[in-house]
């Protein structure tokens, strides 16, 4: 299959490249960074520079494409950007195919705080969403928007916390406790929802391999059970050395975080949800295969370590050029 992955190079879209490749489909990473195409194009995915917010550079191979999969960042700003190239893409195969081809899937990258807060109760890929997290509450709509759109296969992933690699959003929780002080968001007996990126593009993959038969699906991508974030920062101070006890701190409890944007955003990370997902499991025949965020802490920290450490090698370098 000949898939388009938007976002190319990004802590999900790179990962999904990359296992795309691998699987023998044929690739085309977008990215803004000519660099990241470089490195793009040594993983064998086809490089294509440009903006996702302006089509007209990566349009003309939509005709060709069975799948595109927008795994963009997660800014407020693609509650337009996503439905404007969903109906893009769309209004490009229909214009461009011949009569009775099969619709182009779109894949949507959403993510599980649609879900908001359930510390009580269970939720699933298939419950309602009552009352998403309010860093993402314009999401749900853009999800409908993509799956009920006529012009397209539309699905929708939604990913759960990252770990493993260079951490993701837990990046600044590790860079904190290599420093000496472990304290997250939250209160007593939270938990997290998870999923290593490895694991998520497994999703992907199969999701684009079995696309045609799960359109108009919404799949929550996250690890079977949950785990307890007490369990989580206990294990960081032993891993990483820092001085203990743990702390949960609530969101903007502190003289750096007054606007409201941060405060939006500490809740949203502060969020903790029973979830179960089972379409992964039970339509795409997924398993998670790496090991979860406690039991691999110590790998997951050296990881970031050797991520941030080669990175500060290559900005040192990069400056004295």
């Amino acid at each position: 299959m000949k898939v388009l992955v938007i976002g190319a190079s990004g802590f999900i879209g790179q990962p999904v490249a990359q296992a795309l490749s691998r699987a023998g489909h044929i690739v085309y990473g977008l990215t803004r960074s000519e660099a990241k195409a470089k490195q793009l194009a040594a993983e064998e995915v086809v490089p294509i520079v440009g903006e996702a917010s302006n089509p007209q550079s990566w349009l003309n191979i939509v005709p060709t494409l069975d799948v595109v999969i927008e795994a963009l960042g997660g800014s407020a700003d693609l509650r337009t950007l996503s439905v404007a190239l969903v109906k893009a893409v769309g209004e490009a195969a229909k214009a461009s195919r011949p009569a009775g081809s099969p619709k182009i899937s779109y894949i949507y990258t959403s993510g599980t705080w649609v879900h908001g807060e359930s510390r009580d109760e269970f939720v699933c890929d298939t419950t309602p969403l009552l009352d998403p997290v309010k860093l993402v509450a314009w999401r749900p709509a853009v999800e409908q928007a993509i799956l009920t759109d006529p012009t397209v296969n539309g699905i929708v992933i939604r990913p759960a916390l990252l770990y493993g690699k260079t951490a993701s959003l837990l990046s600044s929780l590790f860079e904190e406790a290599s420093n000496g002080k472990v304290s997250w968001y939250g209160k007593p007996g939270g938990r997290f929802s998870l999923i290593h990126p490895d694991d998520l593009a497994d999703i992907y993959v199969r999701a684009v391999e079995k696309a045609p038969i799960i359109g108009g699906l919404a799949i929550d991508a996250g690890n079977e059970y949950t785990e307890s974030v007490e369990d989580f920062l206990q294990k960081l101070v032993q891993v990483s050395g820092a001085k203990g006890p743990y702390e949960l701190v609530t969101p903007s409890n502190s003289p750096l975080t007054d606007s409201q944007m941060v405060l939006v955003f500490e809740e949203a990370l502060a969020t903790s949800a029973l979830l179960r997902p089972y379409l992964a499991k039970s339509l795409l025949g997924w398993q998670q295969k790496k090991p979860g965020l406690v039991e691999g802490l110590p790998l997951y920290y050296a990881a970031w370590q050797a991520g941030k450490d080669g990175k500060e090698k290559s900005e040192r370098l990069f400056a004295k050029a």
